[in-house]
């Protein structure tokens, strides 16, 4: 598969899905459910320009620290977490730069939370009812800058991003409520400025994750989910160590 990837035989995206059902992760199941990378980080142009570097996110940092600003926060938490190790009943656990995970049960649900099954799913995990709108996800833009403001928000993407443009309507109509500050009615997901229908993001942000600049940097990322900086000193000196 590697082979085929590099001769450019198969796609950015099926070396992608390919790598998650190697290592064990299935649709069939949301706490392993395949993981994909945030690859823009330019939300907010009225026009996207594939030709510039600057709309692509750094592929080779965690998303917790994409954002220059929290690396200094995520650092500190390492060596904090290493200083209380006697407070924890159960005795030492190992030190981490994040206490929640980029992919995981609730992240899916978040995300799909306008499509069945994953209305129901999230309602029961809600304790049958939807959560506060403030904490759903509502808007593409606001998800991107709540990354870049918070190092505790670690979410990547899912594959749905990249082909599923239904995810992003209320085509059920679910009430899902309204924002506390600005009251605006949470319904279909905001989009970038540059793209005007959820069809338009699916075939620009596919396009992007097959542009140049991913193709060239994508195994940096792959490296921090999948390869040799997932643990260790590697993952250490790339703040890339989970809970």
């Amino acid at each position: 598969v590697l082979q085929k990837w590099v001769n450019r035989e198969i796609s950015n995206f099926d070396y992608l899905i390919q790598l998650n059902t190697m290592a064990g992760r299935t649709y069939n199941d949301l706490a392993q459910y395949p993981v994909f990378p945030w690859i823009l980080q330019d939300y907010t142009s009225e026009e996207l320009d594939l030709n510039n570097p600057a709309v692509f996110r750094d592929l080779s940092k965690p998303i917790g620290v994409v954002n220059e600003k929290n690396a200094k926060t995520v650092k500190e938490k390492y060596v904090f977490e290493h200083s209380v190790t006697f407070l924890y009943p159960l005795g030492i656990i190992d030190k981490f730069h994040y206490g929640t995970h980029y992919s995981n049960a609730a992240g899916v649900m978040h995300y799909l939370i306008r499509v069945e099954p994953f209305t129901t799913l999230h309602i029961q995990l809600q304790s049958g009812r939807f959560d506060c709108a403030d904490r759903q996800f509502h808007s593409i833009p606001a998800s991107w800058q709540a990354l870049m403001d918070n190092p505790n928000d670690v979410k990547e993407l899912i594959p749905e991003f990249f082909y599923f443009p239904e995810f992003l309507e209320n085509q059920n109509g679910f009430n899902l409520g309204q924002l506390q500050i600005s009251k605006e009615v949470v319904n279909d997901v905001i989009l970038p400025k540059w793209a005007q229908s959820p069809e338009e993001f699916i075939y620009k942000h596919r396009k992007a994750l097959e542009s140049e600049y991913v193709s060239a940097h994508l195994h940096e990322w792959i490296d921090l989910i999948f390869g040799y900086k997932q643990r260790g000193p590697a993952a250490v000196e790339a703040l890339n160590v989970f809970y």
